[in-house]
């Protein structure tokens, strides 16, 4: 690779400044980020001091940057989620390459309208499902790609969100509200929809899902809770979900112990104690998770059907200890079980020994989402670089699983209807 490639990002966010820009301080190489935009100065200050990204070419909206001359070879999308298709297709226009953070949209015909665009202009576009490029999901799916289960029977996956992400990103956060931003099967599970299909290897013919909100809501705060956790609490010192707690005292999510990365660069920048409690007193984030505007699920379970008599499940709930994915997959000649967050894969052909499959023991950089933030950079860098077309996450791979998740959102709304996606 002669010169880096080089991107522009709409949206200076925890993803597109904390997940994707932060590829270049490790291979310049690959990657040059040269402009950027965000509503927020703060943000586009982080994007001058980190990357080397001059004050003229960073601008305070998404129309700002995009009314400029194209400024780079990639626009990276990572706006808010109805937000971006408009941006997506304005790039396209611009002749950038587009890097897109997900999902696509909430709105299908958004996604077909994205999927046509690039389909007549030619570009690029990669929808950022970063589980595919995972270490983990790559083994897993090349096991069963070489038969080590004979034909695949059923997938059992499980997404354990973490309490305090749950009240993080969808009580007191950004993803809060299906009608501002995703449904929760869509934004936060679009990766396993992706992840489903890709190891099942054909089409899903079938969904139906239940779930709801259970605890999140005012009918279940505690007597004596306060409006907000600093706000003399009669419930602090026994709510695990009490703002001070995550974002302050919490070894593994506090500012104390986790310093100044997520989740807490999301209530301010460059975070110390001092702008913690400031954001915990005045922001969203320090609100009780029983006294908020939140409507989307807490936990939802999806029945799916694939070609060739394929079945699967898949459960999302907000209530578990830590933030991982688990998996087990049966077959006509073994099993698979795997834990995302241990890089392991147990694999028990019938009849012959279990063979365990440490992904940790091959060493390398583990970056955000198993390794698949940085994965899904490198490939994208090759790709852009090379001209190739042959993307592992396109816009024609993700709008199947859009479509998984839309219809699955629309048979939990609809009392567990079954769904055939076809006719969805």
């Amino acid at each position: 690779m002669s010169q880096p490639v080089t991107f522009a990002i709409c949206g200076c966010g925890a993803r597109g400044l904390e997940a994707y820009a932060p590829y270049q301080l490790t291979h310049p190489e690959e990657m040059k980020v040269v402009a950027g935009a965000d509503v927020r100065p703060q943000r586009l200050e982080l994007l001058q001091a980190r990357f080397g990204v001059p004050r003229s070419m960073c601008f305070s909206s998404d129309e700002e940057l995009l009314a400029q001359p194209r400024l780079a070879d990639v626009m990276i999308v990572s706006t808010q989620d109805r937000q971006h298709v408009s941006a997506a297709l304005k790039a396209l226009d611009k002749g950038y390459h587009i890097l897109l953070e997900k999902p696509i949209s909430p709105d299908l015909d958004q996604c077909r309208a994205l999927q046509d665009k690039a389909r007549r202009t030619g570009r690029l576009v990669v929808v950022c499902h970063v589980l595919r490029y995972t270490r983990f999901y790559a083994a897993l799916e090349d096991l069963l790609r070489r038969g080590a289960v004979g034909k695949i029977e059923t997938i059992d996956a499980m997404e354990h969100v973490a309490y305090w992400h749950q009240a993080h990103s969808f009580v007191r956060g950004n993803w809060r509200s299906s009608q501002e931003t995703s449904p929760m099967i869509l934004q936060k599970s679009c990766h396993d929809m992706d992840i489903l299909r890709w190891l099942a290897g054909t089409r899903c013919l079938k969904v139906q899902s239940f779930g709801s909100l259970d605890y999140f809501t005012a009918e279940n705060a505690p007597e004596g809770a306060a409006l907000r956790c600093l706000d003399g609490c009669a419930c602090k010192d026994a709510c695990p979900y009490d703002a001070e707690k995550i974002y302050v005292t919490d070894p593994r999510t506090g500012v104390r112990g986790r310093g100044r990365g997520w989740p807490c660069a999301v209530l301010a920048s460059d975070p110390d104690e001092e702008k913690i409690y400031a954001a915990l007193r005045t922001g969203p984030y320090g609100r009780c998770v029983f006294h908020c505007d939140n409507n989307v699920v807490d936990h939802q379970t999806v029945n799916l059907e694939f070609e060739h008599n394929i079945h699967a499940t898949f459960t999302m709930t907000a209530f578990t200890q830590d933030c991982h994915r688990t998996i087990k997959i049966t077959g006509t000649m073994g099993e698979i079980e795997g834990d995302m967050e241990k890089n392991l894969l147990h694999l028990r052909p019938f009849g012959k020994p279990e063979q365990t499959i440490d992904l940790s023991e091959a060493g390398g950089q583990f970056s955000g989402h198993g390794g698949g933030d940085f994965g899904l950079m490198s490939s994208f860098c090759k790709l852009a670089a090379s001209g190739g077309t042959g993307a592992l996450t396109g816009v024609d791979a993700s709008v199947e699983s859009h479509v998984m998740a839309l219809a699955a959102e629309a048979s939990r709304l609809d009392g567990g209807r079954t769904i055939t996606l076809a006719q969805f």
